[in-house]
């Protein structure tokens, strides 16, 4: 059984949803985030349930732990958004997450570390994007602080996943495997901003 992944005891305050002024650009681009966090949560968990079983402590460990902090991302992002405005596919994104963390977790460490990291950098871009937006509108600035510190909480984990991957020379399958994930998560951006 996969560990869940709660808030942790010094959750952040939350303001309520519908507290923050939102155009429709934020509430599609918010809610391809909402998405994206809820994925994010069951790549660790699908990562934590094989590592459970093949009783791999380290990925064990880095799953909870990064786990941890995609469940305060998504509360977070619940904070913002309303259930309105959330993608009607969460359940899909849901058993999405689960496996992009399961399957290379079969082939062990490398092949999830390069798989985090493969993530983690489109994940930057892509709230870069929101809060280039923010900063160039002058507004929200809760909101731009938000987002600001979900993108360095990915940086971080992309950061851990690149040095715990090592050698920067990662074989042709990996690589593949890493730009599916790229292109799997433009897709599931440009999906999630209209459903």
């Amino acid at each position: 059984m996969t560990k869940s992944f709660d808030l942790p005891a010094d959750k952040p305050n939350l303001a309520p949803a519908g507290h923050y002024s939102l155009d429709s650009f934020l509430i599609r681009e918010l809610r391809s985030d909402h998405a994206g966090e809820t994925g994010a949560v069951y790549i660790y968990k699908g990562i934590a349930a094989i590592a459970a079983v093949s009783k791999q402590m380290e990925l064990l460990h880095f799953a909870h732990r990064h786990g941890a902090t995609e469940a305060v991302h998504l509360a977070l992002m619940e904070s913002v958004l309303g259930k309105k405005d959330q993608s009607r596919l969460l359940s899909l994104w849901r058993l999405a997450g689960w496996f992009i963390g399961a399957l290379p977790a079969l082939f062990g460490t490398r092949a999830v570390y390069a798989t985090i990291a493969a993530v983690e950098t489109f994940v930057e871009r892509h709230y870069q994007g929101q809060i280039d937006y923010l900063m160039k509108k002058g507004s929200s600035p809760e909101l731009l602080q938000l987002l600001q510190r979900c993108q360095a909480d990915e940086v971080e984990h992309k950061k851990e996943a690149v040095t715990a991957r090592g050698e920067t020379n990662i074989g042709f399958i990996l690589r593949s495997w890493c730009a599916l994930m790229n292109l799997g998560s433009r897709g599931a951006v440009a999906i999630c901003r209209n459903i």
